[in-house]
């Protein structure tokens, strides 16, 4: 009911200011689709980029600038032996369907994310609890089995928002939160609206309204900021337009970094990339610099480990591994491939790798090594690549943030296995102070730079183009979202 008075009010404005009612309201464009809308069951960064923060909330969240804030959680506390969490919630939050959230709907979502049936695609976030307790409506107890000074970082992941057993038949495709947006529609291959959430708990939303638009091809991604059918373009595709935004005062360009390590994959288990000195060829065969400037027109930061640059505790291992194709021939020819050898390059559908991949191929041609390059569809590359470890070298970004973890799982895409790297991660989890935090954290980094386990490429950047007078849209992404929840137009 609340929606229709709003509207019935608002046309009374609309006679006198015509503007009113589109100041109320955002069009924002990213390129991909989700495929469906429950964060807690899919992989896809799609997900997150219209529901996280906007629909759905976890205990704790990423703010703008990467720290971890609270969110259903007012505050929480940790037990000395580093192994019981109390979180405290906020009292009267409700989710959109007017049911109310406790710690009840808490025990719920962490103990399905973390059920032998789980479809959560970051189930090891959830792999340390033993126990979640409901001690009372508003407090939740969370028994881990060793200490991890991860944990409030590991709640604010998209994966681990609150949901509810009342809505979690139809989350897919209704997805219920307790978020400052409701869901509205979704009308697929098209878009998804979202409406203010009127007895949102915390601060409300300045929009009235916002539209998630799908548009994957750059030529009409950049059609349709120019003619302004979009107010802004979230990940904007075609980089090579950004320098006609910049000049044109209707826009503004923002470009911020993100999460993402661009990686050239090798198959650790598949030779010849069983062989530390192939994997340490191809990384002089890279010439980073050349890729940045070539498939993201300049775009990006150079990395030599699988590590965030903007990080405090980034160790720049890029001296491990700068070009050099005669140092990269001599190491062949001492592995045994003098005249080079043959091997897979396979290609999921971004840019940064199908652009990306042909200028590879060619510093890898200089060397003597030859790639045989495949386009995969994103469904494809998960299944052969990710699922069936069937490459030799891949191109990704890797968008989840801190995520040098996945090294210590030998069953992972790459097929790392090194058991002095899992036994820096085993200490890492188990250590909570800062500085104890830090010098492993760089260890981890020299281990797989020094062991050349994939090759580093670049952290990828992430450009917004916007209309002049938008505010408060996200600048870097410390998580794949597209988070509305300060976005507001300029008086």
């Amino acid at each position: 009911m609340h929606h229709f008075k709003r509207i019935i009010a608002a046309t009374a404005i609309i006679l006198c200011a015509p503007a009113a009612m589109a100041q109320d309201s955002i069009t924002v464009a990213i390129q991909l689709e989700p495929p469906n809308l429950d964060p807690t069951s899919g992989a896809a960064q799609a997900i997150d980029s219209v529901l996280y923060a906007n629909v759905f909330e976890g205990l704790t969240r990423f703010a703008a600038d990467g720290a971890i804030v609270p969110a259903l959680a007012e505050r929480w506390a940790v037990s000395d032996d580093g192994l019981t969490y109390l979180f405290m919630l906020h009292d009267g939050v409700t989710f959109h369907d007017g049911t109310p959230m406790d710690a009840e709907d808490v025990k719920f979502s962490l103990d399905r994310a973390r059920a032998d049936d789980s479809t959560n695609a970051q189930k090891g976030l959830f792999a340390g609890i033993s126990n979640v307790t409901v001690v009372d409506p508003l407090t939740v107890q969370i028994t881990l089995d060793q200490p991890d000074g991860m944990f409030p970082f590991n709640m604010a992941w998209g994966d681990a928002v609150i949901v509810a057993p009342e809505s979690i038949d139809n989350i897919a495709s209704t997805p219920i939160g307790t978020g400052p947006f409701a869901f509205a529609d979704w009308v697929q291959g098209d878009r998804i609206e979202l409406v203010r959430n009127a007895d949102y708990w915390g601060n409300p939303a300045a929009l009235g309204s916002a539209t998630f638009r799908f548009i994957s091809d750059p030529t009409a991604a950049f059609a349709a900021v120019m003619a302004e059918d979009v107010d802004a373009f979230v990940g904007f595709p075609a980089p090579e337009n950004l320098p006609q935004f910049q000049a044109d005062p209707r826009f503004q360009v923002l470009i911020g970094n993100t999460e993402g390590e661009t990686i050239l994959a090798m198959n650790n288990q598949r030779p010849p990339f069983d062989n530390r000195l192939v994997r340490q060829a191809v990384a002089h065969a890279i010439d980073r610099q050349a890729i940045i400037d070539g498939a993201m027109f300049g775009l990006g930061t150079p990395i030599g480990t699988h590590f965030a640059p903007h990080h405090p505790d980034y160790l720049d291992m890029l001296g491990n591994s700068p070009h050099n194709p005669e140092k990269a021939r001599a190491l062949l020819a001492e592995a045994g491939f003098a005249d080079g050898f043959t091997t897979t390059l396979k290609l999921p559908p971004p840019s940064y790798a199908r652009r990306g991949g042909e200028i590879i191929a060619s510093q890898l041609r200089a060397v003597g090594i030859q790639t045989e390059i495949t386009n995969l569809e994103w469904a494809q590359w998960i299944e052969e690549v990710f699922t069936n470890k069937d490459f030799g070298l891949s191109i990704v970004s890797h968008t989840e943030p801190m995520d040098i973890g996945i090294y210590a799982n030998p069953d992972y895409y790459f097929q790392y296995d090194n058991p002095s790297f899992q036994a820096v991660m085993t200490q890492l989890n188990a250590t909570t102070d800062e500085g104890g935090r830090s010098a492993l954290l760089k260890a981890a980094q020299r281990i797989i730079a020094d062991d050349y386990v994939n090759g580093y490429l670049f952290e990828l950047a992430v450009a917004t183009v916007a209309k002049a007078d938008i505010r408060g849209l996200w600048v870097n992404q410390p998580t794949a979202a597209v988070d509305l929840t300060a976005v507001r137009r300029a008086n």
